[in-house]
């Protein structure tokens, strides 16, 4: 017995338990802080990536002005993380009778994480498959009042190019426009995009009768918009030339 009554056994077995808690406690503090650590370092990289987004998706809607430019054109694009690279793109027109128009658009698409933008179509659109929106319209339109339909293909006409990991990668452009009438007819407008959704959306909004298909096997869908009624339509390709580098 103890000068308290108590056994010595006791007490050694409430020491060794006192030393246990404190050890049990310490380690859960240390997996608590390394949690927070790494819930806080997941916030930032997700922080950054999205300013890198909207920073990519700002440059490409005020730098790639298809419709607007001529000539010569270089714009710059900032981004601390990803890569921003060419990807195959195609746009099609087509009548009753089968394909009257196809043309090689090509994409640039900007990756980091699950951010994702890309330019393709004379649009500029955030996301991907069902989440995805424009930040900038395609310059596809059609008139009921008039019966016309206007098909602007901004073809970036780009070489394989591929950059990333906090760099500015310079644009250059030499942009020309080619018009021409494909007649009177019932068309079909069909562009090649990994974003579905938002095109379906704004041709939807336009009247047209919206569907996807994977036209040439490849894995990436194709939006088909179907305009009502007879229409004279014509396409105007703008060709970008577009070389992508290093800034």
């Amino acid at each position: 017995m103890t000068r308290n009554g108590a056994p010595a056994d006791v007490r050694r077995e409430r020491g060794q338990s006192s030393v246990v808690g404190v050890a049990l406690l310490l380690g859960m503090t240390v997996v608590a802080l390394g949690v927070l650590t790494a819930s806080v370092g997941a916030l930032v990289e997700g922080h950054a990536a999205r300013a890198d987004a909207d920073r990519v998706a700002a440059d490409l809607q005020s730098g790639l002005r298809p419709v607007e430019s001529t000539g010569h054109r270089t714009t710059t694009v900032r981004f601390a993380g990803g890569r921003l690279y060419t990807a195959e793109r195609r746009l099609r027109v087509s009548d009753a009778a089968g394909t009257v128009a196809a043309v090689d658009i090509g994409a640039l698409v900007y990756e980091n994480a699950d951010r994702r933008v890309a330019a393709v179509a004379g649009a500029v659109v955030r996301g991907r498959g069902e989440n995805a929106w424009l930040v900038e319209d395609p310059p596809i339109v059609g008139s009921d009042s008039n019966g016309v339909l206007v098909v602007g293909a901004a073809n970036l006409s780009a070489t394989p190019s591929s950059v990333g990991g906090g760099v500015t990668a310079k644009l250059s452009a030499n942009v020309t426009h080619d018009r021409r009438s494909l007649g009177r007819g019932r068309y079909e407008v069909a562009v090649e995009t990994e974003a579905p959704a938002a095109f379906e959306r704004y041709f939807a909004d336009r009247g047209a009768s919206v569907s996807r298909s994977d036209l040439d096997g490849d894995g990436v869908v194709s939006v088909v918009a179907e305009f009502p009624g007879r229409r004279r339509a014509y396409l105007v390709e703008h060709r970008m030339r577009l070389e992508v580098a290093d800034g």
